[in-house]
């Protein structure tokens, strides 16, 4: 679909002059170009080299930059390095623990997206050596690089919660909507059984960074929704438990989130980080300025801290001062998703140690500068290839409407489609992206289609 007609039907949309059976009848395919929209054709033949490149992790990330360094080099050896054999899209974990999605909807195979002459080892990695030039795979396998690319993700810590059990999750009102499809789905269950019944449902983000941060934001509006729908609403309290003092990073997202929240009764507490958790007693424990804080609940959704995986931050790698020093993200330039100390080293994805970016969407736009600057150095040039930290949010408000929040380091609101889509109106356009658009443009990236 060409972009101007896509306008156009977004916009009859919007305005209520295309029902929406007739815009799907268009393909949600044409609608996912606004969240992930091409690059640019690579009009320049291959390049010839015999370079050795290792990827250390086969998500979304490793994926693309293999697919798109395979497409632009010829010659070169391009390994994977990942021991799960299944790929998870994880921006589906949402709409699986919402019960819009079955948890089958982001499983898929690692093999399936992998192009012509990529090798994939299925093995984690235990030991990053940059002075060495290799790394050292849990099997004992070591593996030299000439340019290494780290898109290993982060870790999920649950352990840093005292009390949590990932094995109860779906239980006595226990949610956790990233640990897997499967836990996504156990915490359907529990929060549906929430909407029927009411209560206390409490939420929160962790004091870390986080992979899409505004999930559990999402997670909050889509449980209202259903207490409402289910006429349950005023049987419940929802309390919403921020971080820090902002329940967005961009300031005009805050606000307008904020409104929101206050509107639909939704409780805000400012800077807690939860502590521990009593399972057995549904009592949760968060750390604030003043003292331990408790709250009883009956449904709460627990997102754990989130680090960098434990061979990352143990090597020279990491940032060794800073913000991001202790979580052990990767010291890279934010523009250019090279390593600040090694040179032939670069990091995509959630691993990568830049302001903004835990997304599917920041991916998007980062392999690309990343494998340019690559790619020019075999060639012995300079890349003039900037990454801005564009990133996105389709924030679901209620089941059917959803806000595409997209924006840069700088705070910037960077709407694809200005006019057209507004950033923070609660639409049915954006929901249609969310739920059906995005996926097949998330695969086109990983193939190094997009």
């Amino acid at each position: 679909m060409k972009k101007d007609v896509l306008e156009q039907c977004i916009a009859q949309t919007v305005k209520g002059g295309i029902d929406r059976r007739a815009f799907l009848t268009l393909g949600a395919a044409g609608a996912g170009a606004i969240l992930l929209r091409p690059a640019a054709a690579q009009a320049a033949p291959r390049v010839r080299t015999s370079a050795n490149i290792v990827i250390a992790g086969a998500g979304a990330a490793g994926l693309a930059a293999a697919s798109q360094l395979a497409a632009r080099l010829e010659g070169a050896k391009i390994t994977l390095v990942d021991a799960r054999k299944e790929h998870f899209y994880q921006p589906g974990f949402t709409l699986v623990s919402s019960g819009i999605k079955p948890a089958s909807y982001v499983v898929s195979a690692t093999r399936d997206y992998l192009l012509a002459g990529v090798e994939l080892i299925e093995e984690g990695v235990a030991e990053f050596d940059p002075e060495g030039r290799k790394i050292v795979t849990t099997g004992g396998k070591s593996i030299a690089y000439d340019y290494l690319i780290v898109a290993t993700g982060c870790k999920l810590d649950y352990a840093a919660i005292a009390g949590m059990d990932v094995e109860q999750i779906g239980n006595n009102g226990l949610g956790s909507i990233y640990h897997s499809p499967a836990k996504a789905e156990a915490t359907w269950r529990a929060m549906s059984n929430f909407a029927d019944n009411g209560g206390v449902g409490v939420f929160l983000r962790p004091g870390t960074e986080m992979k899409c941060a505004g999930a559990p934001l999402k997670y909050t509006f889509i449980t209202d929704d259903y207490l409402r729908r289910r006429g349950n609403r005023g049987k419940a309290e929802l309390i919403y438990n921020a971080n820090n003092k902002a329940l967005f990073s961009v300031p005009i997202v805050h606000e307008k989130v904020r409104m929101l929240f206050e509107d639909r009764g939704v409780k805000v507490n400012y800077e807690r980080i939860l502590e521990s958790i009593d399972l057995g007693k549904r009592l949760a424990v968060f750390k604030t300025a003043l003292g331990p804080v408790e709250l009883q609940y009956d449904f709460i959704n627990v997102i754990p801290p989130m680090r960098a995986p434990d061979a990352v931050r143990n090597s020279p790698l990491r940032w060794q001062e800073g913000g991001w020093a202790n979580d052990g993200w990767i010291e890279v330039d934010k523009h250019k998703l090279r390593h600040k100390r090694f040179d032939n080293v670069f990091a995509v994805g959630d691993v990568a140690g830049v302001p903004k970016g835990k997304t599917a969407a920041s991916v998007k736009w980062q392999v690309p500068v990343a494998v340019d600057h690559l790619v020019a150095q075999i060639e012995g040039k300079e890349s003039s290839a900037h990454y801005g930290g564009y990133t996105s949010c389709p924030l679901i408000t209620r089941l059917g409407q959803a806000m595409l929040i997209e924006f840069d380091y700088k705070d910037n609101l960077t709407p694809s489609f200005p006019g057209v889509i507004a950033p923070l109106e609660e639409l049915w356009i954006s929901w249609v992206m969310k739920t059906m658009a995005l996926k097949p443009t998330y695969i086109s990236m990983l193939r190094g289609r997009a």
